[in-house]
């Protein structure tokens, strides 16, 4: 113990928030309580109120952390030189790695933001975490403005709108590819792959020009 009393604040949020992630992973959010956070973390449950007012606190944590590691796949996906489409591509291969290797993360990235623009008192959490999702929105956002520039993305589309659009999109389609993998293979015939590339095609003609498919 007397090691962790040197450790610092945000070593010990980290430890606490790894252990509720295990948890998460195996029980659910819903199921797992305080108690069990404190167990699998090997701290007492006192010390766990002083690092995280409650379990919701926790998850807040995870989501700002989920939130992160998203806008940093998003983010190396679209660098470079590129045409839209490959940089595309690689936006649909980021999420689906994303997705594989942090399924706990992805399900919370596509969960609601507790944040109301304009309000002194939001949680610094929250506001964070609002921020992070503005920035992924901004790197798809520059993605359609340059493939408009480029000539590859219809130039009529509400940037911001669209950008979103396809980020619900693209998140539910590999959910739901995750989801629905049995009857996909056994009442359409089809891999989870080859759902998701169709999808991930199909999805990109609805903006294209035509222009470098």
């Amino acid at each position: 113990m007397g090691r962790r009393k040197k450790e610092t604040e945000s070593t010990h949020r980290e430890n606490i928030a790894m252990a509720a992630e295990r948890l998460f992973m195996r029980g659910g959010i819903e199921a797992t309580t305080m108690n069990d956070i404190a167990k699998e973390a090997g701290y007492s449950k006192a010390t766990l109120y002083v690092y995280f007012a409650d379990k919701e606190e926790i998850v807040s944590f995870l989501v700002l952390k989920s939130m992160k590691m998203l806008y940093s796949h998003i983010s190396e996906a679209v660098e470079g030189k590129a045409t839209a489409k490959e940089k595309y591509r690689k936006i649909c291969r980021a999420l689906v790695n994303y997705q594989e290797q942090y399924p706990l993360y992805f399900a919370l990235a596509l969960g609601e933001i507790n944040v109301e623009l304009n309000r002194e008192n939001e949680l610094p959490l929250e506001k964070e975490t609002f921020e992070t999702g503005e920035q992924i929105n901004h790197k798809l956002e520059e993605f359609m403005c340059a493939g408009i520039k480029a000539g590859e993305i219809q130039p009529d589309i509400p940037v911001l709108q669209t950008a979103f659009l396809f980020w619900a999109a693209l998140a539910g389609l590999i959910q739901m590819s995750v989801n629905k993998q049995a009857y996909l293979e056994k009442a359409m015939n089809v891999s989870r792959q080859q759902f998701l590339e169709d999808g991930f095609e199909r999805l990109y003609r609805l903006i294209s020009t035509g222009e470098n498919k």
